[in-house]
């Protein structure tokens, strides 16, 4: 069953570039609500248990590397069909392959500085929602 709610993080890259201000904007005007959202820096560590589910591809260390090399924006958002609505919005991995208005043609770099992180299914967006909130930190 949907729960409604999606994560996402906006990366080291997007942070950096200040672009922060701007996507969250795209976010809110497409119709997301703001449930929880923490600005944090990652220590490899915790960014290598994050994203476990990759260690044995080739590129996990570089990711690890990456996701810990500065701040990052973790956020829980709401919306009636949030997954498929948030997908839609970030647009394709490969930035050059993402359509027009979306973050990621708008926001992103390269298909590994591409801007944002999206869940995929309720399971995992209630699993990465779970790494970094609390229940008390959820509103």
């Amino acid at each position: 069953m949907a729960t409604n709610r999606t994560f996402t993080m906006l990366k080291p890259d997007a942070v950096s570039n200040g672009y922060i201000g701007g996507i969250l904007k795209m976010i809110n005007d497409a119709g997301f609500r703001i449930v929880a959202m923490k600005y944090t820096k990652l220590a490899a560590e915790t960014a290598g248990a994050f994203y476990e589910v990759h260690k044995e591809r080739p590129f996990y260390g570089e990711l690890v590397s990456y996701m810990s090399s500065g701040p990052i924006v973790a956020v829980i958002l709401e919306k009636e069909n949030a997954i498929a609505d948030f997908r839609t919005l970030i647009g394709a991995t490969d930035p050059t392959k993402a359509d027009a208005g979306t973050i990621r043609k708008i926001y992103a770099k390269s298909i590994s500085a591409n801007a944002v992180h999206g869940s995929d299914s309720d399971e995992n967006a209630q699993i990465e929602g779970d790494f970094f909130f609390s229940k008390l930190e959820r509103f």
